[in-house]
């Protein structure tokens, strides 16, 4: 007896396709066409190229890249046409060689499938929204700071302190003279058909903001301790007052006795009427 013939020969052990034994690429086609399905929608299903689908079914394994990627990619072809996948890679194991070491192949063969790019962070919305709130809190702090130190003495001449010189007295500043309040002929001479706001910065700088009914910008910018500003429009003053504690606010002749506290930011508007309250 000849060992080609010998019942425990190699070649007799080793499967091969034949009539009875539709190949790999086969059984997946047939599977394919029995469930009424397209390449396409097999490609649009699993995320597998069109290419390496129809490669597939023509048993031509070339463009998979290797056999972890096909047997990946039959695992995955064989699940959408509704077959037990381990059969199709044992046959294709045995028709390539035998299956290697274990190798996790689904992150491998996942290279193939189409994916979306993720979505990348609006780092522009970001960064605007963190200026704005910057410079809001560098406006607070400048209007509480400067209500708090106006009128501490300051000796401009400390970086002179090492030259020789008579000794200078600083005295403290003069308290600014109160505003006084509009009399009642005054208040009567006013025009009943418009409005008129006088702001003054009475116990520290302010910065202030004004419109007229028209959105006209009448002012913008920091009034110092002791200034004062007036506007007068048919329709209405609206105003934006920060250290709104220092601000002394008259409003058609009328005293406004509470405006805000030191520190804070006021949003005010008036018409020819106010104030009701007197």
């Amino acid at each position: 007896m000849s060992i080609g013939n010998s019942p425990n020969s190699p070649e007799e052990d080793r499967p091969s396709a034949g009539p009875d034994r539709p190949s790999v690429g086969r059984v997946l086609q047939q599977a394919r066409i029995g469930a009424g399905l397209t390449v396409e929608e097999v490609s649009t299903a699993t995320r597998v190229r069109i290419p390496i689908v129809q490669s597939i079914e023509q048993d031509d394994f070339s463009r998979c890249g290797g056999d972890v990627y096909a047997r990946g990619h039959i695992r995955t072809l064989a699940r959408a046409v509704s077959l037990d996948p381990q059969p199709l890679i044992e046959r294709y194991d045995a028709e390539h060689g035998g299956r290697p070491s274990p190798t996790v192949a689904a992150p491998l063969f996942e290279a193939e499938r189409i994916r979306s790019e993720p979505r990348r962070p609006n780092w522009t919305a970001a960064m605007v929204a963190a200026i704005v709130a910057v410079i809001g809190f560098a406006g607070f702090t400048f209007f509480s700071s400067g209500s708090k130190h106006e009128g501490t003495p300051i000796a401009s001449d400390t970086a002179k302190a090492d030259k020789p010189g008579p000794a200078r007295t600083i005295h403290p500043r003069a308290p600014q003279p109160a505003q006084p309040a509009p009399s009642d002929s005054a208040i009567a001479g006013l025009p009943k058909d418009q409005v008129t706001i006088k702001v003054t910065a009475k116990d520290g700088q302010s910065w202030v903001s004004a419109k007229d009914a028209d959105g006209k910008l009448l002012q913008d910018g920091l009034l110092k301790q002791g200034e004062s500003k007036t506007f007068t429009d048919k329709k209405r003053i609206d105003l934006v007052v920060g250290n709104a504690g220092a601000v002394q606010l008259y409003v058609n002749g009328k005293e406004v006795k509470k405006v805000g506290d030191e520190g804070s930011v006021e949003r005010l508007s008036y018409t020819p009427g106010d104030p009701q309250a007197g």
